[in-house]
């Protein structure tokens, strides 16, 4: 839908976001269900790993599979406040925030996955409700993002999140297929 692959770019495990890539009405409810999705499709990919597994990287360079996972509430949290934020005002720019650094911080080097886990469960039922409320004309309203230097509309968002859960759940799945686990 809104990705493109390069499947030799361990970065991009399901290709890479297109912002320009259309989205029509029509696909609001799979996307939705992608988002549903993620919490399950998350703790499925990490069930069973081990603490050594946890503390591997994705890739080189890349976080560990562990701050992966903290990764994923930490960025749906960002974006379940962006959503409402552009449902009850016109056009809010938002705050980006460094998501490098959060992966660095205690809470994502420390804490167990599983609280990360619980945490995208809840926030996604609270998320998807939202979501599954909206009517067409609330997708077309929009946010002001400073590092992109223009308005992203919610439909864009719905497009960005559901490809943001399949490609960090692609992250682990690809490390364990490539390490035989």
């Amino acid at each position: 839908m809104a990705t493109t692959v390069h499947e030799t770019d361990l970065r991009y495990p399901v290709g890479r976001f297109d912002f320009d890539a259309p989205i029509s009405e029509s696909d609001y409810p799979l996307l939705i269900a992608t988002i549903a999705e993620t919490p399950s499709a998350l703790r499925s990919a990490v069930a069973g790993m081990s603490r050594d597994q946890l503390e591997t990287r994705y890739r080189p360079g890349g976080w560990t599979v562990k701050q992966v996972v903290h990764h994923v509430p930490d960025s749906h949290l960002n974006a379940y406040t962006r959503f409402k934020l552009a449902l009850t005002e016109d056009e809010p720019t938002i705050k980006p925030y460094n998501e490098a650094a959060w992966a660095e911080l205690a809470d994502s080097r420390r804490v167990p996955i599983e609280v990360s886990l619980e945490l995208l469960d809840a926030l996604h039922l609270r998320w998807v409700t939202v979501l599954r409320s909206m009517e067409p004309a609330d997708f077309r309203r929009g946010l002001r993002h400073p590092e992109h230097g223009r308005v992203i509309t919610l439909q864009q968002m719905l497009g960005l999140y559901a490809w943001h859960g399949r490609h960090h759940v692609g992250h682990i799945t690809s490390l364990k297929k490539r390490e035989g686990w």
